[in-house]
């Protein structure tokens, strides 16, 4: 009687496999195609095995454990999807994935969305080149579970089945989460996977004045990859249509600081829910032009109060 080897144990598993193909390797003259695809079965079932056991069980029990593990032992490396597979071993293993950023919070950014956040300039690494991933692969950029996700994620849910425009699928999952960190694969899945979702947030916030906030637009100590609606207020229409290249670069000069009362993000508290905005100092109005010589950062109750003036 033939002694199976414990799931867990992999020089045991690598045994069996070793034994499979051997078999299978006479079964391969024969000219019945069922008769081989079924002498196979038994070792791809050994396959997956062995790989799931390249991970101990009292680290990681689920397909799901095992990939969180792998992502987390590797963060910020670009990982294949193939590699997820075989620790996963199991066909699901990109649903699992999904699942871990989306219902969980863990901050996994697929290929296909880097590409699109890198669209829009809101994703700059130097140690890392992600606009060379490709759609199956991931990565970790976080590895700090945001432990509100779950509680969003029946809002994204309602949210994505509406009968709406991107955009304002968008507007509602922010307005309904404002001052809490989103992830662009948050959005992403609002927008029901359509790949105009980056440029739709851009829109809200650079023609339609929503404080829409990244890292590189007005609130570096967020995380690369996330979104931050600071309010429910819109910018003035006189400042909604400074380019976000001019704005990043105003709000840098700035030390990302308040000229006027120097209020900055790290004081950001949902009872004084402030945010920067540039102001032309020759008004826009009049002819000021959109330019880094003719804008300063205020935060929204100084620039308020330069206006009333």
């Amino acid at each position: 009687m033939t002694r199976h080897p414990k799931k867990n144990d992999p020089v045991a598993l690598l045994r069996q496999l070793k034994d499979l193909l051997s078999n299978f390797e006479r079964e391969l003259q024969s000219e019945d195609l069922r008769k081989k695809v079924l002498a196979l079965v038994p070792a791809n079932t050994a396959l997956r095995s062995l790989g799931s056991s390249l991970i101990d069980r009292q680290f990681a029990l689920s397909a799901r454990d095992r990939i969180l593990f792998y992502l987390q032992k590797y963060p910020r490396t670009i990982i294949r999807g193939n590699e997820l597979m075989v620790i996963a071993a199991i066909g699901e293993w990109a649903r699992r994935v999904r699942e871990l950023r989306v219902q969980f919070g863990w901050a996994i950014v697929s290929g296909v969305t880097a590409k699109e956040i890198i669209r829009e300039e809101e994703l700059p690494f130097s140690d890392v080149d992600l606009s060379a991933m490709t759609p199956s692969e991931y990565i970790l950029l976080d590895d700090q579970q945001d432990r509100d996700a779950a509680f969003r994620w029946n809002t994204a849910n309602e949210i994505r089945r509406r009968k709406s425009s991107v955009r304002d699928k968008i507007l509602e999952y922010l307005i309904k989460n404002v001052g809490k960190k989103i992830t662009g694969e948050e959005l992403r899945y609002v927008a029901n996977n359509r790949t105009e979702w980056a440029r739709r947030v851009r829109e809200l916030r650079t023609e339609l004045g929503w404080q829409v906030l990244t890292k590189m637009t007005g609130m570096p100590e967020l995380p690369i990859g996330a979104y931050f609606l600071a309010t429910k207020r819109q910018a003035p229409e006189h400042d909604r249509v400074i380019p976000d290249q001019v704005r990043r670069q105003v709000l840098q000069r700035d030390a990302h600081k308040c000229l006027r009362c120097g209020w900055s993000h790290e004081r950001w508290n949902p009872s004084d829910p402030r945010h920067l905005e540039a102001h032309h100092v020759d008004p826009h109005g009049r002819g000021g032009e959109n330019t880094p010589e003719n804008l300063i950062t205020l935060c929204n109750i100084c620039h308020d109060a330069v206006h009333r003036k």
